[in-house]
C-alpha cells in the first residue's frame, strides 16, 4: 500500500509542477548521460529540485536523488514522507555537530549505488541580484572522490517568480530547465579553477538579456 501511495504522490507532483509552470526542458545535442551523473543547478526557490526531477525522462527520474537539508525534510511526518519516500532525497545535516556521516561520503555512496544526484552548489537559495552565489566546495570534493562522474549543468529559469520567498500559493508562469553538456574534473585541477569552470558553464545556460546581441 505504501508503495502505491508513494507512486501516486510522485505522479501527482509531476502533474502539478507541469500544470503550474508549463515547464519546458531544453536538452544538449548529445543528450543526457546514460550512466549515473550529477545534475548541478542554480538555486532560487524551494521548488528547484522538483522542477529538475519533473522534466527528466522517467528512466532517469527514477534514479535521480536530490541532495537536500535534513532539518527541513525531517521536521514533520509529511515532509519525511515526501523527502524520504517520494524523492528518496540524500538528506544532509547542515549543522556540523548534528552530522553522523560526512556529506561527501553520503553523496558518493548514493552514486556508487547507481543513483544520479540533483545538487545545488550555492548551498542556499539565491535572494541577491547576482545571477549566482559563490559555489561551496562540496561539488569539488565529490568530483575528487569520484573523478569519473559526469557533471551536468542545469539552469532553472523563472521558478523564483512562481514561488517567491515567503509565498505558499504558486503563481502560474512558464519555466524552462536548460541542461548543458556534461563536464568532468580535469586531472590535477585546483579547487578554485574547477569551481570557476563549473560556475561559468552554468551561467552560459542562463537567458541572455534582451539586446545583448548573443
Amino acid at each position: 500500500m505504501k508503495a502505491f501511495i508513494t507512486k501516486a504522490a510522485a505522479a501527482a507532483i509531476v502533474v502539478f509542477a507541469r500544470a503550474v509552470t508549463a515547464v519546458r526542458a531544453i536538452w544538449p545535442e548529445e543528450g543526457l548521460p546514460a550512466r549515473p551523473c550529477v545534475y548541478f543547478a542554480n538555486h532560487s526557490s524551494h521548488g528547484d529540485f522538483v522542477l529538475v526531477w519533473t522534466v527528466l525522462p522517467p528512466r532517469l527520474r527514477h534514479q535521480a536523488r536530490p541532495v537536500a537539508g535534513a532539518e527541513y525534510w525531517l521536521k514533520s511526518q509529511l515532509n519525511r514522507f515526501i523527502g524520504r519516500d517520494v524523492f528518496n532525497a540524500v538528506l544532509i545535516a547542515r549543522e556540523r555537530d548534528q552530522r553522523t556521516e560526512d556529506p561527501v561520503t553520503q553523496m558518493a555512496s548514493a552514486i556508487d549505488a547507481g543513483s544520479s544526484l540533483i545538487l545545488f552548489p550555492e548551498g542556499t537559495r539565491n535572494q541577491s541580484d547576482a545571477p549566482l552565489l559563490p559555489f561551496k566546495s562540496g561539488i569539488f570534493h565529490l568530483a575528487a572522490a569520484r573523478p569519473d562522474i559526469e557533471l551536468v549543468p542545469v539552469w532553472i529559469n523563472n521558478l523564483n517568480r512562481v514561488m517567491p520567498k515567503g509565498e505558499i500559493v504558486p503563481i502560474p508562469l512558464i519555466c524552462t530547465v536548460t541542461f548543458g553538456s556534461a563536464l568532468r574534473l580535469a586531472p590535477d585541477e585546483a579547487k578554485d579553477t574547477f569551481l570557476e569552470r563549473m560556475q561559468t558553464a552554468l551561467l552560459a545556460l542562463s537567458p541572455k538579456p534582451a539586446g545583448s546581441g548573443e
